[in-house]
């Protein structure tokens, strides 16, 4: 018998579920937002309730051991040997872009970015009032990759200030090599363009691959980046509202501080401390049961299209739980293929122009539930278009 249950459909709807209220319609089934339908690890939950259970819920000052969990956690999870001084708390990866541009960005600076990207990435450089400059990935052969040349040229550009990494890629589902992250550092450095690198979801990568922080490739590497990271994705705590960024370079640093500061999101609750802190320093048996579990679902609709939509193409999942289908095949638009999906079988999946408009033929499919959901969700793709 497994020791950790992902087989139990946890009833969501009803809750205040982002993913399953926003629907106005009854009946709809979410596979689209990344929030996965399983109970986070049980250390987190009692850890939560015992905090529930001492019934005051006042400010709460950051303390020692949550910074000692989270560098803990990436040193052994992923060899990044992190400062705890270098770590700032904030209420969320988003909430931590944001803070980042405004304090090292001027209106009309350029982002470079790489497209198809994470869609809310648009909206947050928008609202900084940067310019975004895209530097297209490569689709061939069923897979991503970087345009060297094209980066290194929209880097040289005289407004390029930043450059967006989104490491594991999302909605690619890429995990960067070691020679791809030196690479893009290098032209990153040579054009005096500063890193921001979003490492969300480093820690849902499987067996064949390995997530490297950015900040592990060398000190130059280091002193010119900031990294989000967060225990959200990997445990399931979105709605707790707690993600880092970590900073080396004490200038740089203080900025951000600052920034968090005048943008009131530099305090997080005492729920969050403690959720982090169980994740971090008693959760890692229970991620690799959920990396086990994802895989298999990995597996399941793989071989669910190769039988059924032989013509589609199947990206391989590196990392993540976001799955990115090319359905070129059906001579539809994401937009009318999402459409069909949910008007005629009720099913809510992302449609790739979400990302931009390099997703154009794509969708995105959120494999981190129940098998059973899993299973139901792919037939109703097969009613739709088998």
């Amino acid at each position: 018998m497994k020791k950790y249950d992902f087989d139990t459909v946890i009833p969501r709807r009803g809750t205040c579920s982002y993913k399953w209220d926003a629907a106005p319609e009854e009946g709809i089934l979410p596979m689209w937002v990344a929030d996965m339908d399983f109970k986070t690890a049980p250390a987190v939950i009692e850890a939560l309730k015992k905090r529930a259970e001492h019934g005051v819920f006042g400010y709460t000052k950051v303390p020692e051991k949550y910074y000692e969990a989270a560098a803990g956690w990436f040193a052994k999870r992923h060899g990044s040997n992190y400062d705890k001084k270098w770590i700032l708390p904030t209420t969320g990866v988003l909430p931590a872009l944001a803070a980042i541009l405004r304090a090292l960005t001027k209106p009309g600076d350029g982002v470079v970015m790489q497209t198809p990207a994470y869609n809310c990435f648009f909206s947050s450089l928008k609202n900084a009032g940067c310019g975004i400059i895209e530097n297209e990935l490569v689709y061939a052969d069923g897979k991503y990759s970087i345009d060297f040349d094209d980066f290194e040229k929209k880097t040289a550009l005289p407004n390029a200030k930043v450059f967006l990494l989104c490491s594991p890629h999302n909605p690619s589902g890429r995990v960067w090599t070691k020679s791809e992250l030196l690479r893009m550092g290098e032209i990153c450095l040579k054009n005096k363009v500063f890193v921001i690198s979003d490492e969300i979801h480093c820690d849902i990568v499987f067996e064949g691959h390995k997530h490297i922080p950015f900040v592990s490739l060398g000190k130059e590497f280091l002193q010119n980046s900031a990294t989000c990271v967060s225990p959200s994705k990997t445990f399931n705590l979105a709605g707790v509202q707690c993600a880092n960024i970590v900073c080396a370079d004490a200038d740089v640093r203080a900025k951000i501080s600052k920034t968090l500061d005048v943008n009131e999101v530099a305090e997080i609750s005492p729920f969050a401390v403690d959720a982090l802190i169980a994740a971090y320093n008693e959760g890692g048996e229970w991620l690799d049961g959920l990396l086990e579990y994802l895989h298999g679902n990995f597996l399941y609709l793989k071989n669910f299209f190769a039988e059924n939509f032989p013509k589609f193409k199947v990206l391989p999942l590196e990392a993540t739980y976001l799955v990115w289908v090319d359905c070129s095949a059906l001579g539809m638009t994401s937009e009318k293929i999402e459409k069909t999906l949910y008007e005629k079988e009720r099913l809510w999946v992302n449609e790739g122009t979400k990302y931009g408009k390099a997703g154009e033929g794509f969708l995105r499919i959120n494999i981190a539930c129940p098998k059973s959901l899993l299973v139901e969700g792919l037939e109703k793709i097969k009613k739709a278009f088998g």
